[in-house]
């Protein structure tokens, strides 16, 4: 199995909106940090937008951050939407399935429950548990923290 392209952008912007939560990010930061094209990320955030993963401001200042708590965003509800679906092989789709031994194949079985078995994976799994590394992810992407994260508390 392998995932899109879309997939993987959308969940590396996830990670650094949730490393640097709450503060703003911007697409430039991220396009910079991964080497990859702002196009496509400009694509991943308004669509994260509009399914209410992220919170995005415009304007001079604006840019993007978490619209929930990281630990209330699933990966599989991420992968889940962002995946066109999960057909390994013709036969999981009847539109486009021309195998002959469909009836009797346990191939298709046993893709299905290697499927459902990822996704379940996926589904106990929370952006918060993928980014609990953030500052070494923020460190690597040569990324600033959050000001909360670098001021002392008064």
């Amino acid at each position: 199995m392998k995932l899109t392209t879309y997939s993987n952008y959308s969940m590396r912007v996830l990670m650094v909106a949730a490393a640097r939560s709450p503060e703003l990010t911007t697409v430039r930061d991220v396009s910079d940090a991964f080497r990859i094209s702002e196009a496509h990320l400009v694509k991943c955030v308004h669509q994260l937008g509009a399914w209410g993963f992220l919170e995005t401001v415009r304007g001079n200042r604006g840019g993007f951050r978490l619209a929930r708590p990281a630990a209330s965003i699933g990966v599989g509800e991420v992968i889940r939407r962002t995946e066109d679906g999960f057909a390994l092989v013709e036969c999981f789709d009847p539109a486009t399935n021309r195998c002959p031994i469909i009836d009797r194949c346990k191939l298709k079985r046993t893709l299905h429950r290697a499927t459902e078995a990822f996704l379940a994976v996926l589904d106990e799994t929370t952006l918060a548990d993928i980014a609990s590394n953030g500052d070494d992810l923020l460190a690597i992407l040569e990324l600033r923290p959050p000001v909360s994260a670098t001021c002392p508390a008064v």
